[in-house]
């Protein structure tokens, strides 16, 4: 059976006449009623009962009637899903994100993705360090993320969407809460909690090497698996913790305070990273709507934010 016998047949069977089909069809009747004879030869047997005045369907006419509605249905259903998606208005895409400083960023690219584009699924996915996503989107397992970076890896391109500062978090009933800012040298004697060692872990690369610049090793206490463990035991008052502001801001206020670092001025950046050559619709679509939901910060509308870039 092929579509258009199909159609032929449902426009037959609905009209009960076959000058009324061909019209319908916008063909002649001779084409239509070849189309009917050998769509009767291919299955078989008659589906039409035909005198000079009447039209009738027989028993296996009327058994062929759902099945190639649902046919030509389904068909109807595959073409528009294939146009949806050629347009981006349906697809998945995989987002890689790590710690509280990604969350707002992912909530408010969601919701708007959500609002404007309800065929697209975003895929998301948490991890514990932000270079882990950045190597998905690079091997092709994750489309995009919020990454943090010195210089931008090759094929991967990228839009600035948050400034950030290193900043010193200690409990509430800590001396040094009550300070606007304070300085890596004055805290030589202060137990740290910190993440685990890590190749990936930018913050505890700052906070170490930060510590060495001011002339000290730091006294790291506890080392907690994330960023949520961290500001808990900091709360509990075990020790005081390097981090960045907007990880701080996304994490519930629970006995923290949040003292700026004379050594956190210059800001860093987090990022929305994607691979250049991928040509994904609904990709496209997502990056269209994160204009919206994640704007460039205004101190790096006029321009790139560093050499990392692109």
């Amino acid at each position: 059976m092929e579509l258009q016998q199909l159609r032929a047949f449902l426009a037959v069977a609905e009209e009960l006449h076959f000058g009324r089909a061909a019209e319908r069809l916008h063909i002649a009747q001779p084409p239509l009623s070849r189309i009917i004879q050998q769509l009767e030869r291919d299955l078989g047997t008659r589906l039409f009962d035909r005198t000079t005045r009447t039209v009738r369907l027989t028993s296996a006419g009327e058994a062929l009637v759902l099945p190639a509605r649902d046919i030509l249905d389904g068909c109807r259903v595959a073409r528009a899903s294939v146009k949806a998606a050629g347009l981006g208005e349906t697809g998945r895409v995989r987002v890689g994100f790590a710690g509280p400083s990604s969350h707002m960023l992912i909530g408010r690219l969601a919701r708007l993705v959500r609002r404007q584009h309800p065929g697209i699924e975003l895929n998301l996915r948490s991890v514990t360090y932000g270079y882990e996503a950045l190597a998905q989107v690079i091997e092709g397992s994750m489309d995009l993320a919020i990454v943090r970076w010195n210089s931008a890896p090759p094929g991967i391109a990228s839009r600035i969407v948050q400034e950030e500062h290193y900043v010193l978090v200690v409990p509430t009933a800590h001396p040094l809460a009550d300070r606007d800012i304070v300085s890596v040298a004055e805290l030589r004697d202060e137990p740290f909690i910190a993440l685990p060692a890590d190749p990936g872990s930018s913050v505890r690369d700052a906070f170490i090497s930060s510590c060495y610049q001011a002339g000290f090793a730091p006294d790291i206490v506890q080392v907690a698996p994330d960023s949520w463990t961290v500001m808990a035991l900091v709360a509990a008052g075990v020790g005081v913790t390097f981090s960045i502001d907007t990880a701080v801001e996304n994490v519930p206020d629970a006995g923290l305070r949040m003292v700026r670092l004379v050594e956190g001025v210059e800001p860093s950046y987090a990022r929305l990273a994607w691979r250049d050559n991928d040509e994904s619709p609904a990709l496209r679509e997502v990056l269209k709507a994160s204009e919206t939901a994640l704007p460039v910060p205004l101190a790096n509308e006029s321009g790139p934010g560093d050499p990392g870039e692109r």
